[in-house]
């Protein structure tokens, strides 16, 4: 009986949430911006483009309150993370002992810039692109992550200022109907 209930509650759920505007264009601005970041990928086979569409889908919010801070905290945070892995591949002491070296810098480099809400995301960059270059023995593939990053945050950014433009147009002919009615 207590899991008929609960089944019962996740479809209200489901429905409720699935006919919400809001969460209706999230999903729309995710699929499109997917389709995007996905072609770019197969489009450049060479490179690690795939980072795209998961920055895409980390920087999309279902509101507008966070949708242009989140891609421009990601960019921050990929570029110092991104740049403190690549300097520290040219670092000649062993592994731990310069990743170590790269988690005091960037911590050091967001707090100079003021950027403390982008260090952990700064801090994971650092470690995927050193640990990257480390096991492949090339510092291009920091430049290329770093590359397609911002290109998913970009994507993510376009897409989230263009859903916003809609937005306000339709609520102006809203308004503008109501008006003349």
């Amino acid at each position: 009986m207590e899991k008929a209930v609960k089944n019962s509650s996740i479809w209200s759920r489901i429905k409720k949430e699935t006919g919400n505007a809001v969460y209706a264009l999230y999903l729309l601005k995710s699929i499109i911006g997917t389709c995007i970041c996905y072609a770019f990928y197969k489009a450049i086979p060479e490179y690690h483009l795939y980072w795209s569409i998961i920055s895409l889908l980390l920087v999309l919010a279902p509101d507008w309150d966070n949708s242009i801070k989140l891609p421009l905290n990601r960019i921050k945070a990929n570029l110092t993370g991104g740049i403190v892995g690549l300097l520290c591949f040219f670092i000649p002491f062993p592994q731990l002992f310069t990743l170590c070296l790269g988690v005091i810098a960037t911590i050091l480099v967001c707090s100079i810039l003021n950027y403390s809400t982008a260090t952990r995301s700064a801090l994971a960059a650092l470690v995927i692109v050193y640990i990257q270059e480390y096991e492949t023995a090339s510092w291009i593939v920091s430049l290329e992550r770093i590359f397609s990053v911002i290109l998913g945050s970009l994507v993510g950014l376009a897409l989230t200022l263009l859903f916003h433009a809609i937005e306000l147009k339709v609520a102006r002919l809203r308004k503008t109907r109501k008006e003349y009615s």
